[in-house]
């Protein structure tokens, strides 16, 4: 759940949305607060928000980066265990064909050669 959660929030702060949202509030938050607001100018509130801001969202993306690597993981074993099971089929039908081809060939001869006999017999 707690993946999923990272997941979203990934995709949500790699929007332009994201972007645009955060510019909007760092003017407002400048804007309102300048020389006069409780949070005063160099904006020591504002460097500590954006400061956690930073450190969740790297871990936010390293979590969301190794459930990727980690669908990606079961995906290709998935793929592999695939690619195997085809193999074993196309084998059994190459061994198939080999036996029908064998057993044509067998009864176009045993054709060929009742063919002979009616021809003698006329």
């Amino acid at each position: 759940m707690g993946e999923r959660a990272a997941d979203r929030m990934r995709n949500s702060m790699g929007s332009w949305g994201f972007v645009f949202g955060s510019l909007t509030f760092l003017a407002l938050w400048m804007a309102l607060n300048g020389n006069h607001g409780f949070d005063k100018y160099p904006f020591i509130l504002l460097n500590l928000v954006l400061s956690c801001l930073a450190a969740l969202q790297g871990a936010i993306l390293l979590i969301a980066a190794k459930r990727s690597d980690q669908i990606s993981s079961e995906l290709a074993e998935h793929d592999y265990a695939t690619d195997v099971r085809s193999q074993e089929l196309l084998e059994q039908l190459v061994t198939n064909f080999e036996a029908l081809t064998a057993q044509h060939e067998e009864l176009h001869r045993e054709l060929a050669r009742v063919n002979a006999q009616l021809e003698a017999r006329k």
